[in-house]
Formats: C-alpha cells, sequence, structure tokens
C-alpha cells in the first residue's frame, strides 16, 4: 500500500489496485449479506464529496466507512471525519489506512465500532453534515436513526439503491411514494442528487445506485402532534395503502368512524389514500385522533 505525506497528494485516495491489496491483507472479501460493495473509483468519491457540498468547517459522520475510499475523500474536504463501522476486521484496520495514506490529518479522524443503529452519540464536535454508501437492507432505517438522533446534521448525502433512493425522494401521488418518502421529509427536502454506476464498485453490484439530498428543515413541521404520533399515522396509512383512509386507519382511530372524523377535522377526505398525502397532512390527522384513543395510548 502505497502512503503519502499529505491530504492534497493525488494518491491519498485508494484507487481500485489499493482497494485489493488492502481487502487481501485484511483476508476481506465482500459479502452479500453485509452489503457491502466498495467504492474503488477516487474520481466517483470526489464527486460524492462535491456534491454533499461539504465545506472546510464541517464535522461529517460517515456510516459504514468499509476499506476507506469515501472516508479519505471526505478528509480531504471537511475538518473532522467520525465513521462508525459495525465489521470487527474493517473498523480495526481502517485508523492504519488514515495514518498511512493521510497523516495530516489522522488526529481529525474517529472511529465509532459500533452497528449504526444502537450509536447514540458521537465523540468529538456535534456533526454537521452525515455522508455514507448504506447497504439497501438498512440504508432508510438507519438514515432515519441518524436525523432522529443527530439534530444538528444539517445537510446530508447518501448512496443506495436506485430503488431505495427514488422511494425516498418521491412526491405525494407517485407510485412509489410511501413510508420513507413522508418519514425522510418530516426532518428535510429531500431529493434525488444524481446516479452513480455500477461499474465503480467492487465487487459490482447487480443494481444501480443512486443519491440521494437531504437538507433538513430549518424549521420542524408546523404540529402540535410529536413525531411518534405522526409516524403512527403513516404506518398505518401504508400498512393497507390499498385501502381508503377511512379503512386503512380504523384500527389506528378505533374504528372506521372515528378515522373518518379524525380525517374530517383534519381537512382530508375519508377516501383519499395515503400516497396522495403530505407530510403536513399526515400531521394534521394526527392532532386530531380522537380523544379517548390518545387515553389510552397514553395509559
Amino acid at each position: 500500500m502505497s502512503t503519502t505525506t499529505g491530504p492534497d497528494s493525488p494518491d491519498a485516495l485508494l484507487g481500485p489496485a489499493d482497494i485489493r491489496e488492502l481487502a487481501a491483507a485484511l483476508g476481506v472479501r465482500p459479502t452479500k449479506q453485509k452489503g457491502q460493495n466498495f467504492v474503488i473509483d477516487a474520481n466517483t468519491v470526489r464527486r460524492i464529496v462535491r456534491t454533499a457540498e461539504v465545506r472546510p468547517d464541517d464535522v461529517v459522520v460517515e456510516v459504514g466507512p468499509g476499506l476507506g475510499s469515501l472516508t479519505l475523500a471526505l478528509l480531504e474536504a471537511a475538518d473532522r471525519v467520525t465513521a462508525v463501522e459495525i465489521d470487527d476486521v474493517l473498523a480495526a484496520a481502517l485508523p492504519a489506512t488514515i495514518a498511512a495514506r493521510m497523516p495530516a490529518k489522522k488526529d481529525r479522524f474517529a472511529l465509532v465500532h459500533s452497528d449504526a443503529m444502537h450509536v447514540q452519540e458521537l465523540p468529538g464536535p456535534a456533526p454537521t453534515a452525515l455522508v455514507a454508501n448504506l447497504p439497501y437492507n438498512v440504508a432508510v432505517p438507519v438514515l432515519l436513526h441518524m436525523l432522529e438522533r443527530f439534530p444538528s446534521i444539517e445537510r446530508t448525502l447518501v448512496m443506495v439503491q436506485a430503488e431505495v433512493a427514488d422511494r425516498l425522494a418521491a412526491r405525494p401521488g407517485n407510485k412509489v411514494y410511501g413510508v420513507p418518502s413522508v418519514k425522510a421529509n418530516w426532518y428535510a427536502e429531500v431529493k434525488r442528487a444524481g446516479a452513480i454506476g455500477r461499474n465503480v464498485f467492487w465487487p459490482a453490484p447487480n443494481v444501480d445506485s443512486g443519491l440521494v439530498s437531504l437538507v433538513r428543515r430549518t424549521e420542524p413541521i408546523a404540529t402540535t402532534a410529536s413525531r411518534t404520533e405522526v409516524f403512527a399515522v403513516v404506518d398505518a396509512a401504508f400498512a393497507q395503502r390499498r385501502k381508503t383512509l377511512r379503512a386503512a386507519l380504523a384500527g389506528w382511530a378505533g374504528s372506521p368512524a372515528a378515522a373518518e372524523t379524525a380525517l374530517v377535522a383534519a381537512g382530508i377526505s375519508p377516501q383519499a389514500r395515503g400516497e396522495s398525502l403530505t407530510v403536513e397532512e399526515f400531521a394534521r390527522i394526527a392532532e386530531n385522533k380522537p380523544e379517548q384513543e390518545k387515553k389510552e395510548a397514553d395509559a
């Protein structure tokens, strides 16, 4: 593995040969089970950092750094990077990779060896940005957990399977609009931010990938309902997405009639379906949950 004397050296980033050499030295074979597809193209990781609009004063948290290709590119641009890695072998190796390839930045790097879903706090200053290549099987729960747990994260850019990217960025009325779309929109303005080809990964996946940008709302959704209450309505509405909201929300409200009352009070047609509603409309429904059900829920 080649080394470098500073963060701006052109060979500080990992290329295809470096990635394979590192993996071989560590005995790492990427597995589908863990959703491991390592980015092997330096231009791609720099493009991700540019698209994420990482600034020199940013404290970036990265989930699933793998062998460190995106981590190094983030360290070039940000003030600090904290990487969260669940894999024992990869977590143990990453600090040495950073120290060898970007010694000037090694003290600006921190590693958290943990499942991202269990992370409740991070070392150092509060993160201002989240940038990650997320495996498709955990992408949505990890993203929502990080946004909920770390309100200081202003900007997020995640690389996910294209289908997941479409769902996250979908608007009301779109056939793939659903729970991920609404919940992500609770926290942020969400949009697709580009596509990533298969040949920049090793091994090459058999699905396309996409970038999703999430810019946290400067003002939270205006509602008297809590996030938990709003998300309960969203979950109920999409659990039976083909049904009208009067029927889909019957369990949540206590009966179809109670659901209809809540919907009418929120100014929403009982014959509407969840896929047509904005996050603000779901919040209005939550605000109008029948009092008896609220009391039982609080008991």
